[in-house]
């Protein structure tokens, strides 16, 4: 397909709080997969935040993006499936492409940077929010499987504390007069309600009693110096076909020895390390001194993020 090739997607620098005054626009941080779609000359295609094709995979929000009336755009969302009361969840998602069951799953669009022949990457974000507005009102889609992301100009910490109430994972803030800037900015920020991130696999454990599949996963972060970081165990929030679909992926990737520094597992029973390629998204309550997880969850595989990118998130001012 010809037209607008794959654009960086700018990222949102993570913060202990959000932002005050009025030059801030506040959206909801949503709980899904970064998507950018390329729509040209009537077909749309999906890419992820690394640039994977993945139109396959979202073939119904590929075919109402393609129905939009332009004949070239690049949009910036996120795709997610809704839980009955309006949320997002990525474990929803997670589960509907696994087990092939029906969620709501939606494109929101938060960003317009090419429409027509015009690179709108320079403009202000609330100038190119207005025309992505403009151009989403013109769809035929009676499914709503692209929505408008909107938000509230100012009062931060009122947006961000409701967003928690509500359950939500957090929201995000962008300065109104900014361009979009390829990469991680400070115009972008994100304020989270909860602790959850990114992890490598490192290793699992045997499954007791009748549980199948694995036990626990075994997880570590990059350090500074590139060294994977033991980080601890998860071993709750996999249902069985998740837990199933674990242990055949890292099967293939058995190794002998431990991929992260020291001895992590002493005490733990049943160990295999693997090769640290996988990347799972976890919830947890806080870090303890030694650089373990309390209480951790398992969300979902994030296919979408590389396994040498994943460091420990720490909160700047």
């Amino acid at each position: 397909m010809g037209g607008p090739g794959f654009i960086e997607p700018q990222l949102a620098t993570l913060v202990s709080e959000p932002p005050e005054g009025e030059e801030w626009l506040h959206e909801v941080k949503f709980d899904g997969y970064r998507m950018e779609c390329l729509i040209a000359e009537g077909s749309a295609r999906l890419f992820t935040r690394r640039g994977l094709d993945w139109t396959e995979r979202f073939p119904r929000v590929a075919e109402r993006a393609a129905g939009l009336p332009a004949r070239r755009a690049v949009l910036d969302g996120e795709i997610v499936a809704l839980l009955p009361d309006g949320r997002s969840s990525f474990q929803a998602l997670q589960q509907g492409l696994m087990s092939e069951r029906a969620h709501p799953v939606v494109y929101y669009v938060f960003d317009l940077l090419r429409l027509e022949a015009e690179d709108l990457r320079r403009l202000p974000l609330e100038e190119r929010k207005r025309r992505l507005a403009a151009l989403l009102k013109g769809r035929r889609d009676r499914t709503k499987t692209l929505r408008y992301s909107d938000h509230v100009s100012g009062d931060g910490a009122r947006v961000w504390s409701q967003a928690c109430d509500l359950g939500l994972e957090g929201t995000v803030a962008k300065r109104r007069d900014a361009p979009y800037q390829s990469g991680r900015t400070r115009s972008w920020l994100k304020i989270k309600c909860l602790n959850r991130q990114e992890f490598v696999v490192v290793g699992f454990t045997e499954p007791r009693g009748a549980r199948q599949g694995i036990g626990a996963l075994l997880l570590g972060v990059y350090d500074g110096a590139g060294k994977l970081a033991y980080a601890g165990k998860v071993g709750t929030g996999m249902g069985d076909v998740a837990l199933r679909s674990m242990a055949r992926t890292l099967g293939a990737l058995v190794r002998e020895t431990p991929p992260v520094q020291g001895k992590p597992a002493r005490g733990l029973a049943g160990v295999h390390w693997v090769e640290p390629k996988l990347v799972v998204e976890v919830a947890f309550t806080e870090w303890t001194d030694d650089g373990r997880l309390r209480h951790p969850s398992f969300l979902g595989l994030r296919e979408d993020k590389p396994a040498k990118q994943v460091r420990r998130e720490r909160p700047a001012r």
